[in-house]
């Protein structure tokens, strides 16, 4: 266990992980209101007939990614200049606002074209803000857990995006069945983005409150006065290429898997298996409540066999069980929702693991920057579409199984990539794991 890790007390520690788990849990709440209310924000914000309006309300749900890497690089940088800290309330409190004026939107009956280019444009600023979240929120939470129980701490974090995600979820599907559909669309959808301003507010203050990071202030006093700007992706490209190149690999197998099952699923379950829109609702709160269940054993668990070993069995596992737990929830609503179990608790060891497993392979200095970077542009490049993927490949094909051999072929993508993953558990942060690379590559890079 690294000293500065050690010297934390454990309430500031627990200050520490409520402070980065609750701005998880504000992004992915934005998420599940926006999935679970797609319908009655479509028909409120966006012209043209039903199906249409969907589609509209759908690909500007996306726009948000294709700014995220921007948001990555600039809180990144920002935030090894100037502290995790200031970034992160800065991040919630941005995210958590954009997300409460998209229910203050008016109709598109009021005002024309301009709602939906509000939406539009606060899509990109929730996507801005959320590129640093995140990787802040990753990063804190590893530089403040001590080094033999990263695991288990960084699982909280994980815990928070299941629990915003079913949060947002719950409500808009709660108020749907309190209010009615006429109330929904003409206001109910509403109400649940309000809910995000108390919560950006609760997370500011709990982020106002802590002290930087043990290990960023031991980096800050050993280093210049006055430190140089944050450099720019092309630099931290050049320098650091080897673990932003594993993690973005890693990235393409755990978010096609994470955005297909949180994001996807309810779409899948209702227009191409057939339940109905309560059941396809209901199947994913259900799975993701024992996923959230089982989240800090397997970050435990992680502490205790390393890293590598939760990779490859959850890579493993999904690569040979995915097409036939997909063929189970084909059955009905009790094989959907045993298979969805079954696919998120394999799941589990890769998503209770990456806070603990990605800002490790940094240097302190870049460690924000890299790792924001990395993660949202492979995100952004295939978290954010597989939905869209997975459609598309059922469209041209008729195959309802492509989703399933869409996965298959992500993780087999991880399954490579994990090969040049170094093992981080237990190892101090002040520890590079790519500088000391193996024999046959120092004979390598000697020849070149």
């Amino acid at each position: 266990m690294n000293s500065f890790a050690s010297t934390v007390d454990k309430a500031t520690l627990h200050r520490a992980i409520a402070a980065s788990a609750i701005g998880n849990a504000t992004e992915w709440f934005d998420y599940g209101i926006y999935a679970y209310g797609v319908t009655y924000i479509s028909a409120a914000l966006f012209p043209g007939e039903v199906g249409e309006a969907v589609l509209f309300a759908l690909a500007t749900f996306a726009i948000s990614f294709l700014v995220r890497p921007l948001g990555g690089v600039f809180w990144g940088s920002l935030g090894d200049r100037l502290g995790r800290k200031s970034v992160l309330a800065l991040t919630i409190l941005l995210m958590s606002g954009a997300t409460l004026c998209v229910g203050l939107i008016p109709s598109y009956d009021r005002i024309g074209f301009w709602a939906p280019l509000l939406l539009i444009v606060l899509r990109m600023v929730q996507g801005f803000s959320t590129g640093g979240e995140y990787g802040g929120a990753a990063t804190f939470m590893a530089e403040y857990a001590p080094d033999d129980r990263r695991g288990f701490y960084g699982s909280f974090l994980e815990f928070g995006t299941l629990a915003g995600f079913s949060l947002g979820a719950f409500l808009m599907l709660a108020f749907s069945l309190l209010l009615g559909d006429d109330a929904m669309h003409a206001w109910g959808w509403r109400i649940p983005f309000l809910v995000a301003a108390p919560m950006g507010l609760i997370g500011m203050y709990l982020r106002a409150r802590m002290e930087d990071t043990p290990v960023f202030r031991a980096h800050e006093a050993a280093s210049e006065p006055h430190p140089p700007p944050g450099p720019g992706l092309v630099t931290l490209m050049r320098h650091h290429w080897r673990p932003m190149l594993v993690v973005g690999g890693l990235v393409v197998a755990l978010n096609v898997v994470n955005y297909t099952l949180l994001s996807y699923m309810p779409t899948y379950l209702q227009r191409r298996i057939g339940l109905s829109p309560d059941e396809a609702l209901a199947v994913p709160l259900l799975g993701m409540l024992f996923m959230m269940v089982c989240l800090p054993f397997a970050g435990r668990l992680s502490d205790r066999i390393g890293r590598r070993p939760m990779w490859l069995f959850s890579l493993l596992g999904l690569f040979v069980l995915v097409t036939p737990l997909y063929m189970l929830m084909g059955t009905g609503p009790i094989g959907a929702g045993a298979g969805f179990i079954l696919l998120g608790l394999l799941y589990v060891p890769q998503l209770a693991t990456i806070s603990a497993t990605f800002p490790a392979m940094f240097p302190t200095r870049v460690r924000f920057a890299c790792f924001a970077s990395a993660y949202n542009i492979s995100t952004s490049i295939f978290g954010g579409t597989a939905p869209a993927v997975s459609s598309g490949l059922i469209s041209i094909t008729g195959n309802e199984l492509m989703p399933a051999y869409y996965m298959m072929a992500t993780c087999l993508v991880g399954l490579v990539t994990l090969r040049f993953m170094p093992e981080t558990a237990g190892r101090s942060l002040d520890d590079d794991p790519f500088a000391q690379p193996e024999p046959a590559a120092s004979f390598g890079e000697k020849v070149a």
